[in-house]
């Protein structure tokens, strides 16, 4: 007998499209299983399928509007219970009463393999949900990458470094400190306990979940299993309902520098073997400089060398123009445009050749950070028959499901941008849906910040890839120089950036240059979230005198009535 499947009621929505299809026609659906996935302006909704059956025909296709009523499909049930409730009176029921399972066959548990930010986040939340959660870590510790060689200890590190920076610069202010002692050891041991607390209280929020880790290597054996490869050489079986893949990323190394202790990736860098005299740090992106940040306030004599034509490659021109000239006195040479030819370690130190210079040059410590590339190739992947694109990330839909619907990716595994708080974010998405809640991924945008000294931090279009596009836009600055605050703080150099579009006056990116930026960024994240204009964001009162306020102001230039600027011709 075939049936008609219909969309149940949902509530106030009608005439919503029909974002994307999920089953086709001889596919086998079990009760509740989602058959399509519609999209109203406020949220995603899940069309779940009342019975298990074999799909016999999809009726609506992607943009397709329907109401509650509407027939989507047709199906041949099966003898499977649309319910999960036995019948009443039956011999089910009368077992469940007694106590007796109906059914004794374990369930398989979600299984989230990776235990970094991504990873816990999608454990601890499906766990919130009622899932029974399985986490496999291959190392010790959970917090991944981010938490224990990553993120926080640079933190740590930068924060230090600052601190004795804006030290040094009190001798302006009156107030001088003699030259500081550097403790490598207690430096170390204060970076190593900031790691610590965070991980153990991982630890202790997996053990409030009941989620079980598993501490090994995992390697998918099919679409429903995985073999783990434990600590002390044995193998484990674990299966799965579902797969959370949140395994991160690891740094690129280059081809034309030797094995030496003295040349080394983020990691190594963290660890502080040493001040080196002089260091090389190979790669001008966000965690070669935040390193050149550390080791330049600690005494060192840094050169960095960038392959592009610029440092900081795809970040607003201006406020990297900005973060240049506050660095020129601290930082050695910056080579742009340029490459590491060949490398030799010596007892002088390491011998570095540089594309476009005749004569190499020696360092005392070698940094390379030249970009991070996935960890998902190594997980056995075509055998679970999970696709990847061609620079090897997981291929994802908005739902974090990955060409299996049962295994989900996310983090630096699913694509770029390589950032904690999107990972995060997509693990909470991932294991709503696992759940079988209407989650989707629906960010406008990802906030970056470069935790250098001065901080740059930045969100949505920059006025570069409007350029690029063709699209017209209004571009507003608020120069600190007009900031109360940021004079006091001797952050007079600092830049608050707003970028509109013509069209519609909403706020489609943002930028800012100066101390605490990226703490300040969040609330253009939400204006552009939110489609705030000028005027939304000008009329909103800041606090007086804070850095923040510079947002405000800036939207007030982008209206014209910024009155602690010069006037313009729109002020008149």
């Amino acid at each position: 007998m075939i049936m008609e499947i219909r969309i149940p009621d949902i509530g106030d929505f009608a005439n919503v499209p029909v974002m994307e299809i999920l089953v086709k026609p001889g596919d086998e659906v079990t009760v509740d299983q989602t058959l399509l996935v519609l999209e109203s302006d406020k949220a995603t909704l899940d069309v779940p399928s009342p019975v298990a059956g074999c799909i016999d025909s999809v009726l609506v296709g992607p943009g397709t509007r329907v109401s509650q009523g509407t027939t989507i499909a047709t199906i041949k049930p099966s003898r499977e219970r649309t319910s999960a409730a036995p019948p009443a009176g039956s011999p089910a029921e009368a077992d469940t009463r007694s106590g007796s399972p109906v059914d004794q066959s374990p369930v398989e548990p979600l299984v989230v393999i990776g235990g970094g930010p991504g990873g816990y986040s999608a454990a601890f939340r499906a766990a919130d949900l009622g899932l029974d959660v399985v986490l496999i870590e291959r190392e010790a510790k959970l917090g991944g990458v981010c938490l224990n060689v990553g993120c926080i200890p640079s933190k740590a590190l930068l924060h230090v470094a600052a601190m004795k920076t804006e030290a040094e610069r009190l001798s302006v202010a009156g107030l001088r400190f003699g030259p500081a002692e550097i403790d490598l050891e207690r430096l170390r041991a204060f970076k190593d306990a900031t790691v610590n607390r965070l991980t153990a209280g991982l630890q202790h929020m997996a053990r409030q979940r009941r989620v079980s880790v598993i501490t090994g290597e995992a390697r998918f054996v099919d679409a429903h299993r995985l073999s783990v490869a434990l600590a002390d050489g044995r193998e484990q079986s674990v299966g799965f309902s579902q797969c959370i893949v949140a395994v991160g990323s690891a740094p690129v190394h280059l081809s034309a520098l030797p094995t030496d202790p003295r040349i080394v990736d983020s990691t190594g860098a963290l660890e502080l073997p040493l001040v080196p005299e002089r260091l090389l740090v190979i790669g001008g992106g966000i965690i070669g400089l935040e390193m050149a940040t550390v080791y330049a306030a600690l005494g060192s004599c840094v050169d960095i060398v960038e392959r592009a034509d610029s440092l900081l490659p795809g970040i607003d021109r201006d406020l990297v123009g900005i973060w240049g000239k506050e660095n020129a006195p601290r930082l050695g040479r910056i080579f742009l445009g340029c490459s590491v030819e060949s490398a030799d370690a010596g007892p002088a130190g390491v011998s570095v050749r540089l594309s476009g210079q005749d004569e190499p040059r020696t360092y005392d410590l070698v940094l390379q950070a030249a970009g991070r590339r996935p960890n998902g190739l190594a997980l056995g992947l075509e055998k679970a028959g999970v696709a990847t694109d061609p620079r090897g990330f997981i291929t994802v839909d908005r739902r974090m499901r990955s060409s299996n619907p049962r295994i989900f990716a996310i983090g630096d595994a699913a694509g770029e941008p390589m950032l904690a708080h999107k990972a995060v974010h997509e693990g909470h998405i991932a294991a709503e849906v696992a759940a079988g809640h209407p989650s989707a991924f629906d960010a406008t945008v990802i906030p970056g910040v470069a935790y250098t000294d001065p901080e740059i931090a930045w969100v949505g279009v920059s006025e570069a890839q409007a350029q690029e596009s063709l699209r017209s836009v209004s571009v507003a600055k608020f120069p600190w120089s007009a900031s109360g605050r940021a004079i006091a703080n001797g952050a007079a150099f600092g830049m608050t950036k707003l970028l509109f579009d013509r069209e519609s006056g909403r706020v489609i990116g943002g930028a800012i240059v100066g101390p605490n930026a990226g703490d300040m960024i969040g609330e253009l994240c939400l204006a552009i979230e939110m489609g705030a204009d000028a005027a939304d964001i000008g009329h909103t009162i800041h606090p007086h005198p804070t850095l923040g306020e510079t947002i405000g102001l800036a939207a007030e230039a982008a209206e014209g009535r910024c009155t602690d600027l010069p006037p313009t011709d729109r002020t008149r």
